[in-house]
């Protein structure tokens, strides 16, 4: 009986270990996988001359190239192969997120289950290879028009080189996006997530030693540094917090018997996040307002454009009022957006009718959905105003220091969100084993006695 317990035991040390053999092969996969994505991020697209491209860039760091550059990791200022990221897969995302609450026919299939889930991945990935051609024929034809100190950005123009960058820039997405799903599926975290996260980080060294190099140089006084380090280091925490806030609404279910026995009588609770719809909000108000930004700058910084697209592009400077107003009002309605296409709350009203569950003191059906309806709407406001301070406060922070502020409001949110994924994924495999080793105790246990 004792050599039998002792080989149980043995056996049960053995599934912990390779348990976390598992976990560590994992994070390993996940690492791996990243640097091949950094890689890439070096790797420079055919025909490009990178002198001049460096000085085009160098003139439209305030625009929308800017932003999308710091999500790429610099990958799309030094025009590689991975200079549209991952990007234009999450458009695709997103178009079909809303596609799912505005047709009937992808509302059917979101409805269907794992097979409705499947068409509506392959769907995405269709939408993605059109997205991104269309991006990369863009990017194709405006390299070709751009210039610096009397060079061009493309060596040798035309036809032959808007081919290659096409097939080079659309199979560079797609090889992400693979690579996303594989560390996914084999990785720890959300590969998307941290494909993005990984361009974001990369640049904060960067951002790191030009500050400091203001602070060298006397343009900033070291108060100031200090000051904008714990400044950091209070809005992680804040945004940690708001991330981990939930709205519990208490759901009962009715007791039911069975001939002798008695089933159900239970509660739990209906989870509802401040921030519902994430970071989208910040990045479409962004993509939106610099949008004239950008244009002027193609048009010769503003002064070979019309004069009314000067004007705007004044308008709408960092830190300016108008562009302060604007971006706030755009988060805000963005925010109510989204959230109503993720949720909503009379299928969630009638889910729970269905299975008997009911809020305590609301009637189930109509009554319960305008309940979740009016939650929804103040938590999505609370949410709302708390992505405007996290957008805005940078925007001031440039306008009114000069610092070169590259690790703000959006990019910090990513930053955090993502890692408290990852780090819940890495203990809920941990969770996992010792459960694993917890019920083989009490099985040794069991034979024991």
């Amino acid at each position: 009986m004792a050599s039998a317990a002792e080989q149980l035991a043995a056996n049960l040390n053995f599934g912990v270990l390779a348990k976390a053999t598992e976990l560590k092969k994992r994070i390993w996969f996940t690492l791996g996988a990243l640097i091949v994505y950094r890689l890439g991020t070096y790797i420079p697209l055919p025909g490009i001359d990178p002198v001049a491209l460096e000085a085009i860039f160098a003139q439209q760091q305030g625009g929308i190239l800017g932003m999308f550059d710091m999500f790429a990791g610099g990958a799309l200022s030094r025009m590689t192969i991975f200079a549209l990221n991952i990007m234009p897969y999450i458009s695709a995302a997103i178009i079909m997120q809303l596609m799912t609450s505005i047709s009937p026919t992808m509302e059917q299939l979101k409805k269907e289950g794992e097979t409705g889930r499947k068409k509506i991945n392959q769907y995405t990935r269709y939408l993605t290879v059109f997205i991104t051609t269309l991006q990369a024929y863009g990017i194709a034809v405006g390299l070709e028009g751009m210039s610096a100190g009397g060079s061009s950005a493309v060596i040798d123009p035309g036809w032959f080189f808007r081919f290659t960058t096409v097939v080079t820039l659309v199979g560079g997405t797609l090889f992400l996006m693979w690579l996303g799903e594989q560390i996914t599926a084999r990785g720890v975290g959300n590969g998307i997530s941290l494909i993005i996260f990984a361009g974001i980080v990369a640049n904060l060294p960067v951002a790191l030693a030009s500050t400091l190099e203001l602070g060298r140089t006397g343009a900033l006084s070291p108060v100031i540094i200090v000051g904008l380090l714990v400044l950091a280091v209070a809005v992680i925490a804040f945004i940690v917090f708001i991330e981990r806030a939930q709205r519990r609404i208490l759901v009962q279910y009715p007791k039911r018997q069975r001939g002798n026995k008695m089933f159900g009588g239970e509660s739990t609770h209906l989870p509802l996040k401040i921030n519902t719809p994430g970071v989208i909000p910040p990045i479409f108000a962004s993509s939106l307002l610099l949008l004239p930004m950008t244009v002027a700058g193609f048009s010769g910084g503003g002064q070979g454009g019309p004069e009314w697209l000067t004007g705007i592009t004044a308008l709408l400077g960092h830190g300016q009022p108008l562009y302060l107003a604007l971006y706030s009002a755009l988060i805000i309605f963005f925010a109510f957006f989204y959230t109503a296409v993720v949720f909503n709350p009379e299928d969630t009203a009638e889910n729970l009718k269905k299975y008997g569950g009911f809020v305590p003191g609301i009637r189930p059906g109509k009554n319960t959905a305008e309940y979740l309806d009016y939650v929804l709407t103040r938590l999505t406001a609370v949410g709302a105003l708390y992505l405007v301070a996290i957008s805005v406060m940078p925007e001031y922070l440039i306008a009114e220091v000069g610092v070169p502020f590259y690790f703000g409001g959006t990019s910090l949110l990513i930053v955090v969100t993502v890692t408290m994924d990852t780090v819940a994924q890495v203990q809920s495999h941990l969770l996992a084993h010792q459960y694993e080793g917890l019920i083989k105790k009490s099985k040794l246990r069991g034979r024991r006695g």
